[in-house]
Formats: structure tokens, C-alpha cells, sequence
């Protein structure tokens, strides 16, 4: 099994990255990216959007390129997961590619305690969407307050030093700007932000934003990083994922 990199025992690595897209054509494009990642890091992330219209055969794709990662990975669903209705399937596929697929869920990999959902849309700070008026708003507000629910009852079961939050939307607008102002409202929510700031967290990762900024803070402090692939490649076009070094240590 190949390792990753010496280092100090104190740094723990993670190589994080979202929006694969991974299709049927994707067979034999992606294995260099999980053996390169597992040669750096402790650890992958997959930031959601893993697959392009959510079909079980695109997971099954996914699960042979993920055969050449050595190291633990852990992932979280997007929206893009989620569009031919088979969200189940495809987790059930990449659960069984030994990926742990968090949905307010918390696992500790390599030293770490990460934490995940997908997260979900209505926008930011005080142009945020209240649920008020009709059904449909208040219906569509309550998903976005039951995933940052899902979140907080997941960090909150982390007894590690080091704690790490993987979403798919962002929980600030800081990393989605650089996409149209107007389709913000679409692309994060902040009430993901507010049990984030409550807890000791290192890190954010996530993507969905193509077009964004590649990191950000949150009103605490927490770095947040857009790790969506389009961005990467702009950030470090060599390689397809970004290394997030954080503090090693034993559980709190």
C-alpha cells in the first residue's frame, strides 16, 4: 500500500476536491487523481456531486476509479447526486467502495472527525430567505434549517482535536463569490455557518460553486474552503485536488 509523504506526526493532511461529475465515459480518468491523493494526504474528501445526473451506473464508474485510493475516504452527496431520484443507490454503491458517506453523520479517519451533509440553499446573512408566506417557502426554508440541524447533531458527536465540516453548498458567501451575484441565494446557506462557529472546528470544505472564490472565513474565523474541481483547476492546475494541512492530536 502506498503512503503518504513524512511528516511531522503533529500535521495530518487532507486532499479534498468536489464536483467530479463522474459519468460512464469517466472510466480510467480519475484514478490518477485518487492514487496521487493517497500518496500526499491521510485522508480524501469528496465534496459532493459526485456523480453528473445521479445514476447508479455513474457510481459504479466512481466505485472501480476509487479502487486506486489506499488511503481512508470520506464524502458527502450534491445536488447533482440527487437528480434521477437514486440518491439511495448511488450512496449504497460508494458505501460499498469502502467510501464513508456522511448525511449527518460524523467518522473519525486518520485522526480526524469529520463531519458532513449536503447542506442546502436560501442565501446568506440578512438576505437570507425567512420562511414566511406561502407553504411552498416555508417548506423550502425548513430543508435548509434541517440540514444545518444534521450538521450541528453531527459535529457535536466529534471527540477528536481536530474536527473538519464537509458540505456540498457553501455556508458563506465569501467562497461563492466570483458566480453571478443573482444566483448566490442558490448556491449556500448561512445557517450553515452558525453551528460551525459553535464548535471547535479546524476546517470547512466544500464546492458546488464553479465559479467561486477558493477560500473564505466564516464570521467566527473558520477557514472555508471551496474545493469544487473547476476551481481547482484554477488554483492548482497540476493537480486535480487541494492539500489542507491541519493539527494532529488526540481526542478531546
Amino acid at each position: 500500500m502506498e503512503q503518504a509523504s513524512e511528516r511531522p506526526p503533529s500535521v495530518l493532511r487532507v486532499a479534498a476536491v468536489g464536483d467530479l461529475h463522474c459519468t460512464t465515459e469517466s472510466r480510467g480518468q480519475l484514478q490518477d487523481l485518487f492514487a496521487q491523493a493517497s500518496r500526499t494526504a491521510e485522508a480524501i474528501a469528496l465534496c459532493g456531486d459526485l456523480t453528473d445526473y445521479g445514476i447508479p451506473l455513474e457510481a459504479e464508474v466512481l466505485a472501480g476509479e476509487l479502487a486506486a485510493a489506499t488511503v481512508p475516504v470520506v464524502a458527502v452527496l450534491g445536488n447533482h447526486d440527487y437528480e434521477s431520484g437514486a440518491a439511495d443507490q448511488v450512496a449504497e454503491i460508494l458505501h460499498g467502495a469502502g467510501v464513508k458517506l456522511l448525511d449527518g453523520d460524523a467518522v473519525e479517519l486518520a485522526g480526524i472527525g469529520f463531519a458532513g451533509t449536503k447542506g442546502f440553499a436560501g442565501g446568506f446573512g440578512p438576505h437570507a430567505l425567512g420562511a414566511w408566506g406561502e407553504a411552498a417557502i416555508k417548506s423550502f426554508v425548513q430543508v435548509a434549517i434541517d440540514e444545518a440541524l444534521k450538521l450541528e447533531t453531527a459535529v457535536a458527536r466529534l471527540r477528536t482535536a481536530t474536527r473538519v465540516v464537509l458540505l456540498h453548498y457553501s455556508p458563506v458567501q465569501g467562497t461563492v463569490e466570483g458566480e453571478p451575484e443573482a444566483i448566490f441565494p442558490w448556491l449556500g446557506s448561512s445557517r450553515l455557518e452558525e453551528p460551525i462557529d459553535r464548535y471547535e472546528v479546524a476546517a470547512v470544505l466544500h464546492g458546488h460553486a464553479h465559479h467561486g472564490t477558493p477560500e473564505a472565513r466564516t464570521r467566527g474565523g473558520v477557514p472555508v474552503y471551496n474545493v469544487a474541481l473547476p476551481v481547482l483547476a484554477r488554483l492548482e492546475p497540476a493537480r486535480s485536488f487541494r492539500v489542507i494541512e491541519l493539527p494532529g492530536g488526540a481526542a478531546s
